[in-house]
């Protein structure tokens, strides 16, 4: 995980690093995801963009989150878990 979007405490969306180095951001997190992610979040300063543009605040730490990607070329990601 490089980010997320909405607040440390309620993030909204993850912005992961995926295997071919891209960043794009997942589907809105459920609550239950959203509160068990949102203590790991250390927020860097400044705003960051994915390829796609989209904008989101980057994070530093050691969370890992698990995804499922889609292989099309608008992959949607999906965070599934906290590792």
């Amino acid at each position: 995980m490089v980010g997320f979007t909405g607040t440390a405490r309620h993030p909204k969306a993850l912005a992961v690093r995926l295997p071919d180095g891209r960043v794009a951001l997942s589907q809105r997190l459920t609550t239950a995801l959203s509160s068990i992610v949102a203590p790991r979040l250390i927020p860097q300063t400044g705003q960051a963009f994915t390829k796609a543009g989209d904008p989101y605040t980057p994070a530093g730490g050691d969370a890992l989150v698990e995804v499922v990607a889609g292989t099309t070329r608008h992959a949607v990601v999906t965070v599934v878990r906290l590792r």
